[in-house]
Parts: C-alpha cells; structure tokens; sequence
C-alpha cells in the first residue's frame, strides 16, 4: 500500500498564511457590527524590546503575538485544506 508522503513545510505555510488572513479579516471585520467577535484576542509577548548593546554590535530582541478569533479560524481552515490536498 502506497502512502502519499505530506511535507512539513507545506504545513507551516499553509498554517502561516492561515494566520496572517485570518487576522486581516479580524481587523477588518472590527469594523462592522455584527463581526467585531471575529476580533476578539489577545495579545501576548515582550512589550519592550530587549536591548543588547557590545559595544561594535548592537542586538534587539523583540516578540509580540496578537491572535484573535478569526486567525484561529484561519488555522483552522488551512490545516482542513492540508488535509484534503
């Protein structure tokens, strides 16, 4: 019996592009009425940026995650259309 083989990477784009869309339409869909639920989330991370300075180099270490409603329903549909591919 043959298996079809899936790739990983495949994945992680098909999940990434998932989560940029989905939060787009959130923050579109924070402007109409009946679809502000779709841009309710949360954002977690560093609020200031880490600073490392050594002098010749100078490094910035930085993370801010904002998930919302409808980028979980982008992950969602993507990993429903890995599936299916």
């Amino acid at each position: 019996m043959a298996t079809k083989e899936k790739n990983v990477w495949i994945l992680l784009i098909f999940v990434l592009s998932g989560i940029v869309l989905g939060g787009l339409l959130g923050e579109l869909a924070n402007q109409v009425s009946w679809l502000k639920w779709m841009a309710f989330g949360q954002s977690f991370g560093l609020e200031n940026p880490i600073v490392l300075n050594l002098g010749v180099l100078t490094l910035t270490f930085g993370l801010m995650i904002k998930i919302n409603i409808a980028s979980i329903i982008g992950i969602a549909i993507a990993i429903f259309i890995y599936r299916k591919i």
